[in-house]
C-alpha cells in the first residue's frame, strides 16, 4: 500500500503496464473519485476490475459469458454479485500474473471499504498469481492491515520542500491564462504552499 500521492500512483500502474507487455501479465486500474462516492460499490468496483481483466483476453472464458448471458435474459436483467465477481476474478486471474491498482482507497465509503477489503482478502487467498497495489491516505492503514494482515507492505511517500516547489513551478509554467498572474503572486504561490503543506 502507497500512502497518497497520485503522481506515485500513476507512474506504477505506468510501469506496470510496461512489465505487462513484455510478460504477459493483466494490469487493471480503478481510482475512486469523492464526487461519485455512493455509486463506488465493492460491486461496481470488482465489476470494473473484472470488465478490464476480461477485455484482455483474447477469448472470453465460457463461464463468464455464460453467467453475464444468463443474467442478461433474466427479467429486467440481474447484475452479478459479489461472490460472483470475484469467483470468476480467482477463475480468469489464476492462469497469469495479474496486477490489481486502486487509487484513492480512503475516498471508498467506510461501510463500502470493508466489504472491498474483505473481497480482496479472498482474491489474494484463492488466486497467488494476483497482486494487488492500493494507494491511500495514512488514516486507512490499520484497517488495510486488519484485512490484508501478513500481505502488505507498506510504503510511505513524503513529498519534500523541494518536491512541491518543482510541482508548483512546472503547473505555473503551463498556466494556460498567464496575464492572470503577476511575478509576486507566483512568489507568493511558491513561498507559501510548501509552507503550509510542511506544517500539515
Amino acid at each position: 500500500m502507497a500512502l497518497r500521492s497520485s503522481d506515485a500512483s500513476s507512474l506504477v500502474i505506468d510501469t506496470l503496464g510496461d512489465l505487462a507487455r513484455e510478460r504477459n501479465a493483466a494490469v487493471v486500474c480503478f481510482y475512486f473519485d469523492f464526487a461519485a462516492q455512493k455509486g463506488q460499490s465493492p460491486v461496481s468496483v470488482l465489476g470494473s476490475l473484472l470488465k478490464q481483466v476480461v477485455f484482455g483476453l483474447e477469448e472470453i472464458p465460457p463461464k463468464i459469458a455464460k453467467a453475464f448471458r444468463d443474467g442478461k435474459n433474466t427479467t429486467g436483467g440481474r447484475r452479478l454479485g459479489l461472490g460472483e465477481i470475484v469467483e470468476m476474478l480467482q477463475d480468469i486471474s489464476s492462469p497469469r500474473p495479474t496486477f490489481i491498482c486502486i487509487d484513492a482507497v480512503d475516498e471508498c465509503m467506510s461501510e463500502y471499504r470493508v466489504e472491498l477489503l474483505d473481497s480482496l482478502k479472498q482474491l489474494l487467498r484463492k488466486s497467488p498469481s494476483i497482486r494487488i497495489f492500493l494507494a491511500g491516505r495514512s488514516q486507512i492503514l490499520d484497517e488495510v492491515e486488519k484485512y490484508l494482515s501478513g500481505r502488505v507492505m507498506v510504503v510511505s511517500i513524503v513529498p519534500t520542500k523541494d518536491d512541491i516547489v518543482r510541482f508548483l513551478q512546472g503547473k505555473l509554467g503551463k498556466d494556460s491564462t498567464p496575464d492572470a498572474m503577476d511575478k509576486n503572486l507566483e512568489a507568493d504561490i511558491i513561498k507559501n504552499i510548501p509552507e503550509s503543506v510542511s506544517a500539515m
